[in-house]
C-alpha cells in the first residue's frame, strides 16, 4: 500500500538556486553542504543557528562531500578535487573532457568517491562513472551512462543503488565493499510521474529518491514497492538526505532552470522534519 502525504514540507533554506543540488550531512560541523551546479557554489546551511555560507568554485560542481581529514571533496567539471579547511584547492584526479562535466557523487562505505559525470548536452551514452580513492587512483567503473545521478548503499554494504536518469530506473548491483555487480532494476518510476535523480538510503533500508518533473520524493522498499510518496509545490525535486542530530530530517534540494515561471521556492532546499531515520554517511578517505 502507497502512502501518499501533502504539505508536511518546511523551508529550510529560501533560495533560488538554478540547479540545487547534492544535500548530504555533515555531523562534525552539524551542518547541511549543497551545492548550485550552475552557479558553480557550495552552500552549507545550520539548522541549529540558521548561519549559511557560499564558496564559489570556479567551474560547475556537481557533489560536495566531506573528508575525513576535513575540507571537502568537489566533483567539478573537469575532474575531482580537494579543497582543505584552511581553503586550499588541489586537483586529486584531473580528467577535463570537452562539453563533459561532473554530476552527483557518493562517499561508499570504504571511503571511496563514486562519481558520475554527463555531457551538457545529456548525448546518450556519453557519462561514466567512477570509484576513487583516497590517493587519487580512479577506476572506470560504467560507461555508456547519460545522465550519471543517485548513488548510495544498503545498510549492511552489501547492495549498491544507482539511477541514469533517462532510463527512469533505480538499479541495484550486489556490493562486495569495491565492486558492483549484477545489475538489475530494483523499481521503475512510470511515463508522466517524472524522472528519477539524487537518492539516498534509510535505516531500514528503502530507497528515497527524488523526482525531476515529478513533484515528490518517493520511497521505495528494498523489494522495490513503492511505499510512500511526498509531495511538493516544486517539479523539479533533484536530491534527498537525511541530517539533523538524530538523522530524521529529510532535506530535498530543488533547481528552477528550464522553468517559465517558476515557483516562489522553486531553488530553494526543504525539509521534511520526523520524516524517518537515516543512516550515518561516511567521509572521503582523502
Amino acid at each position: 500500500m502507497t502512502t501518499t502525504y501533502g504539505p508536511e514540507f518546511e523551508v529550510a533554506v529560501r533560495a533560488q538556486a538554478e540547479l540545487g543540488e547534492g544535500p548530504t550531512w555533515d555531523p562534525a560541523a552539524g551542518r547541511l553542504i549543497w551545492i548550485d551546479i550552475l552557479s558553480s557554489r557550495v552552500h552549507t546551511y545550520d539548522p541549529a543557528t540558521g548561519h549559511r555560507t557560499v564558496r564559489a568554485t570556479g567551474q560547475h560542481v556537481g557533489a560536495a562531500k566531506p573528508r575525513a581529514g576535513g575540507g571537502l571533496v568537489l566533483n567539478l567539471r573537469d575532474g575531482v578535487g580537494l579543497l582543505d579547511p584552511d581553503g586550499a584547492f588541489r586537483w586529486l584526479h584531473h580528467d577535463p573532457v570537452p562539453g563533459r562535466r561532473g554530476n552527483d557523487a557518493a562517499v561508499a562505505p570504504d571511503g571511496s568517491l563514486w562519481a558520475g559525470t554527463m555531457r551538457y548536452d545529456e548525448a546518450l551514452g556519453g557519462g561514466t562513472l567512477s570509484r576513487l580513492t583516497g590517493d587519487g587512483t580512479a577506476e572506470t567503473v560504467l560507461t555508456g551512462v547519460t545522465v550519471s545521478n543517485g548513488t548510495g548503499w544498503s545498510p549492511d554494504g552489501r547492495l549498491m543503488y544507482y539511477v541514469d536518469t533517462p532510463t527512469r530506473r533505480i538499479d541495484v548491483f550486489d556490493f562486495d565493499g569495491e565492486r558492483a555487480t549484477g545489475r538489475r532494476a530494483l523499481a521503475q518510476v512510470e511515463e508522466g510521474a517524472g524522472y528519477p535523480d539524487g537518492l539516498t538510503v534509510d535505516a531500514e533500508g528503502c530507497v528515497w529518491v527524488a523526482l525531476w518533473d515529478g513533484g515528490a520524493v518517493r520511497r521505495y522498499t528494498p523489494q522495490g514497492e513503492l511505499d510512500r510518496v511526498v509531495r511538493l509545490p516544486v517539479p523539479r525535486a533533484t536530491a534527498c538526505a537525511f541530517g539533523g542530530p538524530a538523522l530524521t530530517d529529510l532535506y530535498i534540494t530543488t533547481a528552477r532552470t528550464g522553468l517559465t515561471a517558476p515557483h516562489p521556492l522553486a531553488g530553494s532546499v526543504l525539509v521534511v522534519p520526523n520524516a524517518g531515520e537515516g543512516l550515518p554517511q561516511p567521509s572521503f578517505a582523502g
